[in-house]
């Protein structure tokens, strides 16, 4: 048990210092949400982790509802935030229904922890995985988008990185957003297509435009956006190996 909590503290260290320990990047993550979430707004943070784009979203004026069902990620949201009115952490996840399900830790890498076996075994072959390890960890609550919406009222944005799964939150969800953004990798982009095509169903087709952000890059390679059929064929293109990053999308 000590070699574990010994493990865990570390991959905390780790993900503090590659979210929160580079000076500039709070004005970058700015910056670049700004087009996404405006002042006043509501703002959802599906998949929190170490805060930085729930601190983003507070500096925007907006309220902000993030969720992190990892229980160390969780109470240091908690700390951070929790003299803030307008943050309401709740340590959970997202689904295609409300319930449990069994969290797949990484103790050493905390930002791959996800509810998707499939992920663990798909993603965890590709060269871009290569060390992380994942074990069972801690059954964990699952709401809906739907439910949290109902509670909180329409976001302006939500952010989804939740690492393979993201398609069943998007299962979870029978409304279009104003604007989303959700993570790809590359060896499991049938994730990434699954949750344009579910966007589109939304939307009555044609409803959004979507461009693609790289790794922590805070730039979209096409800022004017593209279609659907666009962006899920450069998703298509893609070598096996190439960089993970974020689709997002928007009414348009």
């Amino acid at each position: 048990m000590p070699s574990t909590r010994w493990t865990s503290t570390l991959g905390l260290l780790r993900s503090l210092l590659i979210y929160r320990a580079i000076p500039w990047r709070g004005a970058q993550l700015r910056r670049f949400y700004r087009r996404f979430v405006p002042a006043g707004g509501l703002a959802f943070d599906v998949g929190a982790h170490a805060g930085n784009r729930v601190a983003a979203f507070r500096q925007l004026g907006a309220r902000v509802v993030a969720l992190e069902p990892q229980p160390d990620f969780a109470r240091m949201l908690r700390r951070r935030f929790g003299g803030d009115a307008s943050v309401l952490v709740l340590e959970q996840a997202l689904g295609r229904e409300s319930g449990q399900a069994r969290l797949m830790a990484s103790p050493r890498t905390p930002t791959v922890a996800t509810l998707s076996s499939d992920f663990v075994s798909r993603a965890g072959a590709a060269p871009s995985f290569q060390g992380v390890r994942w074990e069972p960890g801690p059954l964990v609550d699952v709401s809906t988008l739907d439910a949290l919406i109902a509670q909180h009222g329409l976001p302006d944005f939500v952010k989804i990185d939740v690492e393979g799964f993201e398609l069943e939150v998007l299962l979870g969800l029978s409304q279009p957003l104003p604007a989303l953004s959700f993570e790809f990798v590359p060896a499991v982009r049938d994730v990434a297509l699954g949750c344009i095509d579910r966007l589109e169903a939304l939307a009555g087709g044609g409803g959004y435009r979507y461009a693609v952000s790289l790794g922590e890059r805070q730039r979209l390679l096409r800022p004017e956006g593209e279609t659907a059929e666009a962006v899920s064929k450069w998703l298509r293109g893609l070598p096996v190996d190439a960089p993970s990053g974020d689709v997002h999308a928007w009414r348009g």
